[in-house]
């Protein structure tokens, strides 16, 4: 509505301004200052503005003037109250809608630069300096939309004891990248919208970043691998040169808070075999030699053997299947992450089985000892858990 009534607003403004401007300057330069002429020239501005707004033209000081500042002169006094109305009404559009000052700041901008209407409609130089004016507080208004946006984005807090999913910040931007996409459809001035763009991306990322375990039910690297999986998968279907970086950045992040959720879910099943292993390789870093590992109390083959029977085969399938349960409880179905991420949860627990595989072979040598499940019971454990969901 902002729009259409700004658009309307300078389709009227635009022929009476240039008529006027253009009456003045062939008044000035060709019918000099004979005084019956001017008395013709009030008659002729009577009928196009009313008689209260002509100004004193035989006595004023205006004859002293160049013709050129002369004109702009009288068109400021028969315009005087166009600028603080259009000023009010930018005021207005703001209340009116939200993003009201993006609409005003496009329509403004295409008038100025000479990209609204027909060319044969351009505004008066007067009229265009005038609007430049008044274009300068759109841009300040919309700076200051998108900078209390930035600021709420940042200072905003998850919803109570969230569950996961998509976060109102990111709801939020990919809203405004929707909508200003298409008040700019038809522009050719970017520029602004491109650093709008840019800050309110920094300010979601910042948010997500900000994320705390505090306010979550679930964990926080999932929340965090959802929403910039979302960011970039809505970033490619936009394809915007200005955001780039950020859809890359986006790609990153999620592929570096899937992997910690992955780490982090991992240990759960095996998870005294993690601990046991962990201390192992401790004790290596500290310079204990392979060989003499089994020596260590706390690392002895006796020890190892008591944390292997913990975890039959059957026990790590069940437990697998409690994993996969939990995951699917909690990720977002409309993200469709839990393929990718049951596909990262195989990888690692292969890598890790390996790991404890080679530690036995290396620490545990010639003792016999090895785990209750082989490589082949894993991976069908795993196929089996894919098919029947």
């Amino acid at each position: 509505v902002s729009k259409q009534v700004l658009e309307q607003v300078l389709r009227e403004l635009q022929p009476l301004c240039t008529s006027e401007q253009q009456f003045l300057q062939e008044f000035f330069f060709r019918l000099g200052h004979d005084s019956v002429e001017l008395q013709a020239l009030e008659v002729k501005v009577s009928t196009v503005v009313p008689s209260q707004l002509i100004p004193d033209l035989c006595h004023g000081l205006v004859w002293f003037l160049r013709p050129e500042e002369a004109t702009g002169q009288l068109l400021s006094e028969i315009f005087s109250c166009l600028e603080p109305e259009l000023r009010a009404f930018l005021g207005i559009c703001s209340k009116v809608h939200p993003l009201g000052c993006l609409q005003v700041l496009v329509t403004l901008s295409d008038s100025v630069f000479g990209t609204w209407g027909s060319p044969s409609a351009a505004p008066s130089s007067f009229l265009r300096t005038l609007l430049g004016n008044v274009l300068l507080l759109a841009k300040s208004n919309f700076n200051k939309c998108i900078g209390t946006m930035c600021k709420e984005i940042e200072e905003a807090k998850a919803p109570s004891r969230m569950r996961g999913g998509i976060l109102p910040c990111v709801s939020r931007f990919q809203e405004f990248v929707a909508f200003s996409e298409e008040v700019f459809r038809t522009s050719r001035r970017w520029g602004e919208l491109d650093k709008a763009q840019l800050r309110l991306a920094s300010s979601v990322f910042s948010s997500i970043k900000g994320l705390s375990s505090a306010n979550l039910r679930v964990n926080t690297d999932m929340v965090m691998m959802e929403n910039f999986h979302h960011i970039h998968n809505f970033l490619c279907q936009k394809n915007i040169p200005c955001l780039e970086g950020k859809k890359r950045e986006a790609k990153q992040r999620s592929r570096e808070h899937m992997e910690k959720f992955v780490t982090t879910y991992l240990g759960q099943p095996l998870e005294g075999l993690n601990h046991f292993f962990e201390g192992v390789k401790a004790r290596l870093a500290q310079g204990v030699k392979e060989e003499e590992v089994s020596f260590q109390l706390a690392y002895s083959k006796q020890e190892l053997r008591k944390v292997i029977e913990k975890y039959p085969g059957k026990e790590v399938k069940r437990a697998l299947e409690t994993l996969y349960r939990k995951i699917h409880k909690h990720l977002s179905p409309e993200e469709n992450l839990l393929p990718v991420v049951w596909q990262a949860m195989e990888q690692e627990f292969i890598r890790q089985y390996r790991e404890f595989e080679e530690l036995i072979q290396h620490c545990y040598a010639g003792s016999g000892i090895a785990l209750d499940f082989t490589m082949e019971d894993l991976l069908s454990y795993f196929n089996s858990i894919t098919v029947s969901n």
